[in-house]
C-alpha cells in the first residue's frame, strides 16, 4: 500500500536537491543536495514499494528547476460520443488520447500529434478545456507533480492509429464508459468535458 504523507514528503525534498543541484556552485553544496536526492529516492521507494536502483534512476536524469510536468490529452466528440483509447500497458483500461508535450512542440501540435498516434484521428485543436493539477482531482499518486491539459478538438478526418501505443479507439456516451485509466483520467473530469462539449461557450477551467 502506497504512503501518501511520505510520497508528498519525497517529491519536495526531491525537487528542493534538483533546484539545489542546478544553481549552487559551491562543492560542498552539492555534495548535500546530491545526498538529499538519494533519501528522497529511498523514501519514495520505501513509499511505493519501487526498487531503490529504479528510483534513483529516474532521479539522476532530472536537471534544471523542479516544475510541474505538462500532460496533454485530446477531447475529441463525435455525435455526442467522445473519444477514448484502450491502454495496452494498463490492464487494456480506458482514457482520452494523449501524453507528454515534447520539448519545444506547440501545445497545438502536441496534442493533434498524440490524438493521431494513438487513435488514428486527424483533428485540429479548438480550445483548452481545462488544466488541472493532477494532484487536486482525484487520480491515484504519481512521483512527478504535472499539470493535466485537456484540449477540445474538431475531427477532421480518421486514419490508423499506432497498435503499439493503444488499441480499439471508440466513441462511448458518458453512462457507457467503464474502466477507466484513472492515472490518466477521472470520470469527473470527463463529466467536465462532456459538458464543456454542451455548452462552448463554458470558460477554461484550472486548478
Amino acid at each position: 500500500m502506497i504512503n501518501e504523507e511520505l510520497l508528498r514528503w519525497s517529491q519536495q525534498i526531491q525537487a528542493i536537491a534538483q533546484n539545489g543541484m542546478a544553481y549552487t556552485t559551491n562543492v560542498f553544496d552539492l555534495g548535500r543536495f546530491q545526498e538529499l536526492r538519494h533519501i528522497a529516492a529511498e523514501m519514495m521507494a520505501a513509499a511505493t514499494g519501487a526498487e531503490l536502483a529504479e528510483v534513483s534512476s529516474v532521479f539522476d536524469v532530472q536537471s534544471g528547476y523542479a516544475t510541474p510536468k505538462l500532460d496533454v490529452r485530446g477531447v475529441v466528440f463525435k455525435e455526442d460520443k467522445i473519444l477514448m483509447v484502450e491502454e495496452l500497458n494498463d490492464h487494456k483500461r480506458w482514457t482520452l488520447p494523449g501524453g507528454w508535450v515534447d520539448i519545444n512542440e506547440p501545445l497545438s501540435q502536441a496534442v493533434e500529434r498524440e490524438v493521431r498516434e494513438e487513435a488514428g484521428m486527424i483533428v485540429k485543436a479548438r480550445k483548452v478545456a481545462a488544466i488541472f493539477d493532477r494532484n487536486q482531482h482525484g487520480h491515484p499518486l504519481y512521483p512527478f507533480h504535472l499539470y493535466k491539459i485537456f484540449v477540445m478538438c474538431d475531427l477532421i478526418a480518421e486514419a490508423t492509429p499506432d497498435p503499439t501505443e493503444t488499441a480499439e479507439p471508440s466513441f462511448f456516451a458518458l453512462d457507457e464508459i467503464t474502466n477507466l485509466s484513472e492515472a490518466r483520467v477521472t470520470l469527473e473530469e470527463l463529466k467536465r468535458l462532456f459538458a464543456h462539449h454542451e455548452h462552448p461557450e463554458l470558460p477554461t477551467e484550472f486548478d
